[in-house]
């Protein structure tokens, strides 16, 4: 059976850990050669050791647009061509809008969303030149609704799913497919540091149609997906995988 990314070369920010190394064992698993960025550079070149010669570990601030640069030549110049971004990288702070620090905002929104914003612009003639390819920004359900006590992280999420859909409009004439990805809680670090965890099993207590929070190799699964030509009619599209979390409110079941 033939591998859904053979040949591609793909870009993953934040891929030290978390949905971002998910996503890079993923692809490489399905023939795809990767680039890991991070600021985590033990954990990213551990995680490209583990994967082998598919994978190569580059330092990437996602804020500084220098280190895009660097990460498009490592790409082009190890792997012969780019084709495939996943604008994974992001940070979560949460507090009540009112108690929320203008520096810790503007963080986030640096990192969310200055951090996406670059990525895009500065892979897009590499893709280009490379005859399209296709662009995966992770948003979050937090880009479909709002959570109160993380004005931040909804504000740059929202701007994750808007830059999505001009993107898609500028670069669908040039074979770009531009999608946008909206977890709800996977069991991350990240999540972890706000105290959230998986548990070992479907009884978690969210109330969700599905009642745990999810695995970053499900959506590692979604984002190849996008990034293969199994989804070669969709662009400027949101992608939910929140098991149902969206769907509307689960009431108790009513009993006589």
């Amino acid at each position: 059976m033939a591998k859904r990314l053979e040949g591609r070369v793909a870009i993953v920010s934040g891929a030290a850990r978390g949905m971002g190394a998910a996503e890079a064992r993923q692809f490489a698993a399905e023939g795809a050669s990767v680039v890991l960025g991070d600021v985590l550079d033990e954990d990213g070149v551990k995680v490209a050791s583990e994967i082998g010669a598919a994978a190569v570990y580059t330092p990437l601030d996602v804020t500084r647009e220098e280190d895009w640069k660097a990460a498009v030549e490592l790409a082009q110049n190890r792997f012969g061509h780019l084709d495939t971004l996943v604008n994974n990288a992001g940070i979560l702070r949460l507090g009540l809008l009112e108690q929320t620090p203008l520096e810790e905002y503007e963080l986030v929104v640096r990192v969310n969303q200055v951090g996406c914003f670059l990525g895009m612009k500065t892979v897009i003639p590499a893709l280009r030149e490379a005859g399209g390819g296709s662009i995966v920004n992770i948003s979050s359900v937090a880009g479909m609704n709002g959570i109160a006590g993380a004005v931040s992280y909804t504000a740059s999420k929202y701007a994750v799913r808007g830059m999505t859909k001009v993107a898609a409009l500028e670069v669908g004439k040039d074979g770009i497919r531009v999608n946008s990805v909206h977890p709800g809680g996977v069991d991350t670090p990240m999540i972890a540091r706000e105290g959230g965890s998986a548990g070992d099993d479907d009884s978690a207590g969210l109330p969700n149609p599905i009642p745990r929070i999810a695995r970053p190799e499900e959506v590692a699964e979604l984002v190849t997906w996008l990034a293969s030509d199994a989804s070669s009619y969709c662009t400027g599209s949101e992608f939910v995988i929140d098991g149902g979390g969206t769907a509307g409110m689960l009431l108790p079941t009513l009993e006589d």
